[in-house]
């Protein structure tokens, strides 16, 4: 599974690695990830989601059953 939050589609970004004699080189910029099980108690079932940080505080904030209902009407399968 790609690098990707499902909730805020977060994606690694790309940069440069600079060292002391300023030579740059490529180098990527991961989000931070976690993978997370939630129970849905209005359909009485787990769900696993992958997804960065500041999508589980938008979690927190909006409540899990507004964000996956968000999800599923964007067409992402959960």
């Amino acid at each position: 599974m790609a690098r990707i939050c499902q909730v805020t589609g977060k994606t690694p970004i790309t940069g440069h690695r600079v060292s002391h004699s300023n030579i740059k080189t490529k180098r990527r910029f991961l989000p931070n990830l976690l993978t997370k099980r939630f129970y849905i108690a209005e359909e009485d079932k787990w769900i696993t989601l992958k997804l960065s940080a500041e999508g589980l505080r938008t979690i927190n904030k909006n409540g899990l059953y507004a964000v996956v209902k968000e999800l599923r009407a964007k067409g992402v399968k959960i």
